[in-house]
């Protein structure tokens, strides 16, 4: 397939981009400051730009079956200024298929309790995790796309590439010592184990061991 990765060269994104030139895939890299793409391969394109701007993504993804955002930002109202510039450009270049990196915050512990709203959710991570939750909800909102917001585990960090997680729904992931986590190695899988056979339209859905 020919896919665009938006934030290709950020925490998440590097392992994406991986794991889909892994497996054949032609990827064009959106990414603000190209030279962070260390990564050679046959099937790579790198570009530069500025995906606030929904006439500039609709340029930079133009000619892709698909784009994977793994775009971040701790300010909420710079978030949803991308999160609906891409998912406008996405649709100006006529592509459907758009898949998004979200957060763990708006997963649920309880019914209708999300994990940011616990009093146990850290402080510092508050910033990003609204954020993330807003970008989430504007794209629930849009019926034209085929998206697919993919959350991780409450922790996710490098780590080993496993091929062994489970996957759900709406709620966190735990194992049996109530922990809930999983690599960024794996997460990539799961997300290009999705973009290759969808499974998730219009719906989120979460990764953890």
């Amino acid at each position: 397939m020919k896919v665009a990765i938006i934030g290709a060269s950020g925490f998440i994104g590097t392992e994406i981009l991986k794991e889909a030139l892994s497996r054949g895939h032609e990827v064009t890299a959106i990414v603000r400051n190209p030279s962070k793409i260390t990564i050679t391969d046959p099937h790579l394109t790198v570009k530069e730009g500025d995906v606030s701007n929904e006439a500039t993504v609709a340029s930079l993804v133009a000619g892709n079956d698909a784009v994977i955002s793994a775009y971040n930002s701790h300010d909420t109202d710079t978030y949803v200024k991308a999160i609906q510039a891409i998912i406008n450009g996405v649709k100006k270049a006529g592509i459907k298929r758009l898949l998004v990196v979200s957060g763990a915050g708006s997963l649920e512990v309880a019914p209708g309790l999300q994990l940011l709203d616990t009093p146990e959710f850290p402080a510092e991570w508050k910033g990003g995790a609204s954020a993330t939750r807003e970008a989430f909800r504007v794209l629930q909102a849009d019926k034209d796309l085929e998206w697919t917001a993919l959350s991780p585990a409450a922790m996710i960090a490098p780590g080993e590439r496993t091929g062994k997680f489970r996957l759900g729904k709406d709620q966190l992931l735990t194992d049996s010592n109530n922990k809930s986590s999983i690599s960024t190695a794996d997460y990539a899988i799961a997300m290009i184990d999705e973009l290759e056979k969808p499974q998730h339209i219009r719906a989120r859905f979460t990764v953890a061991y």
